[in-house]
């Protein structure tokens, strides 16, 4: 049974339990947010990612590429972007304004390397055409010298949630920013 949640610090708690859920829970309708970011032509662009973090403390949403990613250059240029998330379970839309920055030099981004490379997903990173390339029909564009991994984490900085809940009697918005919370007309 879902749980009507009612106060702003109570819908604040579980927007960011569920994120952290979603980061660990691959069935987790929030795993795989849409990304919109602008396009270097300046039109949006818009795909699926899969959400690899989310912390409360520091209020950062993460997601790993391949560096050669178009979104890359996009978040070079223009790093303000926007997530769209539904989960049918809460009946909750969450359209979350961030801000993106590339770790791609750092120990952190090493470390999470180390782990990815462990796994199936590390043919995901270690393609010799870049992600959107023509290739030849049946030609495989991967190889699997760890040496030319391509791994990037993108980190983004939440800047503002607008929450919408989607109720049978009636449906409910609001827009958090940081520690301040403001009701909106659905």
């Amino acid at each position: 049974m879902k749980k009507n949640f009612q106060s702003p610090q109570e819908i604040r708690q579980q927007i960011w339990k569920e994120l952290g859920r979603a980061s660990q829970d691959r069935h987790h309708a929030w795993r795989t947010p849409v990304l919109a970011t602008t396009g270097t032509d300046g039109t949006v662009n818009a795909r699926t990612v899969v959400l690899r973090s989310a912390d409360l403390a520091s209020q950062t949403l993460k997601i790993y590429t391949d560096r050669r990613s178009p979104k890359v250059q996009e978040l070079t240029n223009e790093p303000n972007a926007l997530f769209v998330f539904w989960s049918p379970r809460l009946s909750w839309q969450l359209r979350v304004r961030v801000s993106f920055s590339n770790q791609a030099s750092s120990s952190q981004v090493e470390a999470q390397w180390q782990r990815v490379k462990q796994t199936a997903s590390a043919t995901d990173y270690l393609g010799q055409l870049a992600p959107g390339s023509p290739c030849a029909e049946g030609h495989s564009a991967y190889t699997l010298p760890e040496e030319v991994n391509n791994f990037t984490l993108l980190i983004a900085q939440v800047l503002e949630i607008d929450w919408l809940e989607l109720g049978r009697a009636q449906h409910r918005r609001a827009r958090l920013l940081q520690n301040h919370w403001q009701w909106l007309t659905p």
